[in-house]
């Protein structure tokens, strides 16, 4: 039976989120049940109703400098003093009810940090076009070097959906800008010694418009920050 909020440590949800005025007030009825406090780190560079939905829900609302994604996580680790962080993806494709089981192992002093998995859940955002499926296929080469240089058996590296515990976040000296910020913080998280573990979560296809990740475009950074991260 999912529990709907820990009692030992406080869970603040965290939303970043660009130009997802159709969803984003669905994700935040949804991730309310399971948390303590809704974040939402609305990009500098959004130009729709996005913030104005959000601060009419009535949760926090932070605004990025609009350099990409990882710099609005930091921007929400910095703000976060203690507790639970969950990090849930503003295009409606991540399960809230899904979120207890990411924070539990944390509450229990388990793991510092829970990693949604979609290739134990399944995904339907990483299937349909060959972008999509060399997407899947780069990710299983980067699993497959964080295990094997750490040892580890993480299957999704990547997947924006996850939670960690305030402490660790502040200690990894996250400096991604986009989206390859989830990479660094789990290789940095191995690299520190930390407890990463991760639960099966099905991902849903985003329900309006495109993901903005492009492997052609994107492919380098990440790149980067996993061989940066070996060493």
């Amino acid at each position: 039976m999912l529990m709907a909020k820990t009692q030992k440590q406080k869970v603040t949800v965290v939303i970043p989120a660009f130009n997802e005025e159709k969803t984003i007030g669905s994700v935040i009825d949804g991730v309310r049940p399971f948390c303590d406090e809704t974040l939402v780190v609305l990009s500098k560079r959004s130009s729709d109703a996005t913030g104005k939905i959000a601060k009419a829900k009535k949760v926090k609302v932070i605004v990025d400098n609009g350099l990409g994604k990882g710099e609005g996580l930091r921007c929400a680790i910095s703000e976060i003093p203690d507790g639970v962080i969950v990090f849930i993806d503003a295009d409606g494709s991540h399960i809230p009810e899904h979120i207890p089981l990411l924070v539990e192992p944390i509450a229990l002093g388990r793991a510092d940090m829970v990693i949604a998995s979609r290739f134990l859940g399944g995904s339907e955002e990483l299937h349909g076009d060959l972008d999509k499926f060399l997407r899947m296929f780069f990710s299983q080469c980067i699993a497959f070097a964080v295990n094997l240089r750490f040892g580890a058996e993480i299957q999704d590296t990547q997947n924006g959906f996850r939670a960690i515990s305030a402490k660790a976040a502040k200690s990894l000296n996250l400096s991604s800008r986009h989206t390859e910020i989830e990479t660094e913080m789990t290789m940095k998280c191995f690299k520190k010694g930390l407890r990463v573990l991760e639960v099966p979560s099905h991902e849903r296809k985003r329900k309006f418009g495109e993901s903005s990740i492009r492997l052609s475009r994107h492919g380098l950074a990440y790149a980067w920050q996993v061989l940066r991260n070996l060493i």
